[in-house]
């Protein structure tokens, strides 16, 4: 990095090894709601960088009161990912955006919302833009 970027990329996360390229990935700009495909595909991009697109698509693993020890540190392990990765796309909207869809609850039902809301709505415009 150069001299004076502060800037920093967690190397773990979760026990998880992240990939060297991922100090290396390219945020996406924030979704303001104009070319959401285009954002889509960057912020999976970066998600799978980071090694937390998983998420983007799976539920948490099943728990009980009964779960053993190790079954329920899978599951923290899934969850604290889960929240970073929800973290990630939040960041990735503009202020307004953010406010909107900050009450998800896994990064997989605002990656679903985000795309029913805007997928379809930004069909015609990207179709323009392409001609």
């Amino acid at each position: 990095m150069a001299s004076g970027d502060n800037r920093t990329v967690p190397t773990q996360t979760s026990g998880i090894q992240m990939p060297p390229s991922a100090s290396h990935a390219e945020k996406p700009e924030k979704f303001n709601g104009a070319n959401f495909k285009r954002w889509q595909q960057k912020m999976l991009f970066y998600l799978t960088t980071l090694g937390l697109a998983r998420y983007l698509t799976e539920d948490a693993p099943p728990s009980n009161e009964e779960s053993d020890k190790e079954t329920l540190m899978a599951v923290d392990a899934w969850n604290n990912s889960d929240y970073l990765c929800r973290n990630y796309v939040l960041n990735g909207l503009s202020d307004v955006l953010y406010g909107v869809y900050c009450g998800t609850k896994s990064a997989k039902e605002l990656w679903e919302t985000l795309d029913r809301k805007y997928k379809t709505e930004n069909v015609g415009s990207e179709k323009d833009d392409n001609e």
